[in-house]
């Protein structure tokens, strides 16, 4: 088995999206359905994968009959986001579609409104709040905000280069994950939340159908989550080229500037501008795998921590606790223990 190269997403998104569910006999039965072990929660640094972030999400508009999952102050009706996308898909230019759903999107949603401006060669979708907000009213604001971002790229059938994400609380922010969703720096503003872009994108042709509509619909939310990641990116290319050396000594930051032809310096800021790190990848790169491996395999530890690059196996376990609050032995076992039949069933 050789695991994809896949992010995962931090627990703590998974603790935000289950902010409507009052019991919580509701939300431990929610995060089994999605394979998550309701133990993780206890752990404010654990990751799950992107597959059982998607079946959460899913899971929750089904039981809640809410395309928001229980977080804004009134439901969603099911349907809603299929029936705006098939309005999307009637026009011709992306900026006539964004406006088009964002004028849509007015009348059903009960807590933020969500405008595009546009400043001189700027665009900024900008996610507005009617009144005060409670941290679940903020989560849904948020995941509208990757929804709309996730639609922009797939009306274009092409990812849309963002050039920094706006947040108005810098705790959330830290662990949003959001710098690396966008691959973009986060700033901070009062009361509001979004994304710029090149205005010029605005211009681009709208390339989807009522064909390829269905499609699409049939594959959310999964899909924009890693569609329209940037491959090209410095992160993702460095990435790819660290998973070759996995089970090795890892290049160090010289030597992967001399692979790519630049200096260290050089690469230091264009990492930095998508708001990245050196040793920030290699951990996170072992991490995920390691992620993977303890979820969807039955690999001794020891093999484990040889796969990502460890020597020794309790240099590995160090590590993995200081990545994710567990140790592997007790993340694997959270799963393993959720995967038993209980008495009553």
């Amino acid at each position: 088995m050789s695991p994809a190269i896949q992010h995962t997403i931090a627990i703590h998104q998974v603790a935000q999206m289950l902010l409507g569910v009052e019991r919580e006999a509701d939300r431990a039965a929610l995060l089994r359905r999605a394979g998550i072990a309701p133990a993780l929660l206890e752990s404010g640094l654990a990751r799950v994968t992107q597959q059982q972030y998607a079946r959460l999400m899913s899971a929750l508009v089904r039981s809640q009959r809410d395309e928001l999952c229980g977080l804004g102050s009134s439901p969603m009706p099911l349907g809603t986001f299929a029936t705006g996308c098939r309005l999307l898909v009637g026009h011709r230019r992306l900026g006539d579609a964004i406006r088009a759903g964002l004028r849509y999107y007015h009348a059903v949603l009960p807590d933020f409104v969500p405008r595009l401006q546009v400043d001189g060669a700027t665009a900024y979708l900008r996610l507005g709040a009617r009144r005060g907000m409670q941290s679940r009213q903020i989560y849904a604001a948020r995941v509208f905000m990757f929804f709309s971002y996730g639609v922009m790229c797939w009306l274009a059938a092409r990812r849309i280069p963002v050039s920094e994400v706006v947040y108005h609380d810098s705790d959330v922010a830290r662990r949003s994950d959001a710098s690396r969703l966008f691959q973009a720096p986060i700033c901070l503003a009062d009361g509001e939340w979004g994304f710029r872009f090149d205005a010029r994108w605005l211009d681009l042709p709208v390339v989807q159908n009522a064909q390829s509509v269905e499609e699409f619909l049939q594959q959310v939310p999964g899909c924009l989550l890693v569609k329209y990641r940037d491959q090209a990116s410095l992160t993702e290319r460095i990435r790819r080229m660290l998973r070759r050396y996995l089970a090795e000594e890892m290049p160090s930051l010289e030597q992967i500037s001399d692979m790519l032809a630049t200096t260290p310096q050089t690469l230091r800021r264009r990492l930095q501008r998508e708001g990245q790190g050196y040793q920030l990848i290699k951990d996170a790169l072992r991490r995920d795998v390691a992620v993977e491996y303890l979820t969807q395999s039955d690999l001794p530890l020891p093999e484990i921590a040889a796969r990502v690059g460890f020597a020794e196996a309790s240099t590995f376990h160090r590590a993995f606790k200081g990545w994710t609050g567990l140790t592997p032995g007790a993340y694997r076992h959270a799963h393993q223990d959720d995967e038993r039949p209980s008495a009553s069933a």
